[in-house]
């Protein structure tokens, strides 16, 4: 029997997690991270290099959510920056 796993099952939101940023199941770790990281010109295998507790098909799930929420996760680091320039203009 072949069983087949969904995106759903693999990216997961919780508002007591991460602030409800979309995580990677199982995982503290976010979809922004990767898509951060693959934003800067890193493979989903170069990746798996600096992130060794995921495996190939968390990222590329993570991959997938960024892909069809570009704008939500842009967003989200575009927040996340202009918070971290306030914090340091303080």
């Amino acid at each position: 029997m072949n069983s087949a796993t969904t995106l759903d099952a693999l990216i997961e939101k919780r508002p007591d997690l991460r602030g409800g940023r979309p995580i990677i199941a199982g995982t503290g770790t976010t979809v922004r991270t990767i898509a951060g990281l693959y934003k800067l010109g890193h493979s989903a295998e170069q990746i798996l290099t600096q992130l060794p507790h995921l495996n190939l098909a968390q990222i590329y799930a993570a991959l997938t959510y960024f892909h069809l929420n570009t704008s939500e996760i842009e967003a989200d680091i575009e927040a996340d920056s202009e918070e971290n320039l306030q914090q340091f203009a303080a």
